[in-house]
C-alpha cells in the first residue's frame, strides 16, 4: 500500500510505501510538549519505505531512553513530519497528523503512560507500557 502526505502549508509532501511496522500513542513529556499537552500518534515505518519531498528542519534532544531524538518539521508551517531516534535510525516514526486522511491507520499500543497526565484517557483495548517497549521488528 502507499501512503501520501503534506505539512499544512503544502511545502512538504511523502509518499510512503509498504505497511507499518507499528503505529503507537505515546505519552512521553517530549511528545507531550510537541503534542500541546497530548500524546503524539505515529506509525513507524521503514526508513527506506519512506520518501520525502520539500524543505525540514528537525530539533534533537536526549529522550528518557538515552536515547538521541529527532524531531523532523516543515520550517515553514510547524507540522510535525517525524521522528527518529538514534537506536533505530532504520525507521521512522511519521506523524499521523501528516498523512492523508482515510489512512486507516490508528494506535495498536499506548506508550510511556508512567509520563501522562492524571486527566489522560486511554482506550481499555490496547496494550499499554509504562514506559519504552522493545522495538518493533520490520516486516521483510
Amino acid at each position: 500500500m502507499t501512503y501520501t502526505g503534506r505539512c499544512a502549508c503544502n511545502k512538504v509532501t511523502l509518499a510512503i510505501t509498504g505497511e507499518p511496522i507499528g503505529v503507537r500513542q505515546c505519552w512521553c513529556r517530549q511528545c507531550q510538549q510537541i503534542a500541546s499537552g497530548g500524546p503524539t500518534h505515529n506509525a513507524m515505518f521503514k526508513a527506506e519505505d519512506v520518501d520525502i519531498a520539500g524543505e525540514l528542519a528537525s530539533a534533537h534532544w536526549t529522550a528518557a531512553s538515552g536515547n538521541t531524538l529527532s524531531f523532523t518539521f516543515c520550517p515553514a508551517c510547524g507540522t510535525q513530519i517525524y521522528a527518529q531516534s538514534s537506536a533505530r535510525l532504520h525507521i521512522k516514526t511519521m506523524r499521523l497528523g501528516a498523512i492523508d486522511e482515510p489512512h486507516g491507520l490508528k494506535p495498536q499500543v499506548i506508550i510511556w503512560t508512567d509520563d501522562a497526565p492524571d486527566w489522560a484517557v486511554f482506550d481499555p483495548a490496547l496494550e499499554r507500557f509504562p514506559k519504552q517497549p522493545p522495538a518493533p521488528v520490520p516486516k521483510d
